[in-house]
C-alpha cells in the first residue's frame, strides 16, 4: 500500500515488468525506424521516465524535443487541452516519434497529431506506454502500445496525482 497526497494506491505494474517492455518497444522502434533519424518528441510531464529508458534502448540516430500539453487536473481529464510549451524544430518531412505515458480519452494525442499533420511530416508514431482503451472518447492511433490496462487511475513512472507521485519506480492503480 501506499498513500500518495489523500489517495491510497496499490502495486499494479513492477519495475521488472516495466524494464522488459521498454527494452521491447525500445528494440521495435530500432528496427522500424532503421535508416532513418527520426524526431523523437516526449510529452511533459508525464512520459520523462518513460522516454528516458525507452531512448537508452533505440539503436538510431535521433533527435530528441519535448513538448508540454495538460489536459488534467488532480485526477480528471478537463476536457480542454492547453498547448503549454510548444514546438520549436520544423518538422516537414521527419519522421515523428511521438513519446507519451498515457493515453486514455486520446484527446490530446488527436490535438497534438493533428497540430503536426499541419507541419507537414513524413510519418507520425505514437508510442505509449500505457493505453485506456475503455477510456477512448476518440479515435486515435497509437503505434506502439507498452501495457494496455483498465480504466483505473494510476500514478508512478512519471505519471502523477495533482504533481505528486512520479518519482516512484513502479505503477501503482487507486485502491
Amino acid at each position: 500500500m501506499l498513500k500518495v497526497k489523500d489517495k491510497e494506491f496499490e502495486p499494479y505494474l513492477s519495475e521488472e515488468r516495466l524494464d522488459v517492455r521498454v527494452k521491447a518497444l525500445g528494440r521495435m522502434l530500432s528496427q522500424d525506424y532503421d535508416g532513418k533519424s527520426p524526431l523523437v518528441l516526449g510529452i511533459l510531464n508525464g512520459a520523462f521516465m518513460f522516454l528516458s529508458d525507452l531512448m537508452k534502448e533505440v539503436s538510431v540516430p535521433l533527435e530528441v524535443s519535448f513538448i508540454k500539453i495538460a489536459s488534467y487536473e488532480a485526477m480528471k481529464s478537463t476536457g480542454n487541452v492547453q498547448e503549454l510549451v510548444g514546438l520549436k524544430e520544423d518538422v516537414q518531412d521527419r519522421h515523428i516519434i511521438i513519446v507519451e505515458d498515457i493515453v486514455d480519452t486520446g484527446r490530446s494525442m488527436e490535438h497534438l497529431k493533428g497540430l503536426l499533420q499541419a507541419k507537414s511530416p513524413a510519418s507520425i508514431a505514437v508510442v505509449s506506454l500505457l493505453l485506456k482503451p475503455e477510456a477512448l472518447l476518440t479515435e486515435v492511433a497509437v503505434d506502439y502500445v507498452g501495457f494496455e490496462i483498465p480504466n483505473k487511475f494510476v500514478v508512478g513512472y512519471g505519471l502523477d496525482y495533482d504533481g505528486y507521485g512520479r518519482n516512484l519506480r513502479e505503477i501503482y492503480q487507486l485502491k
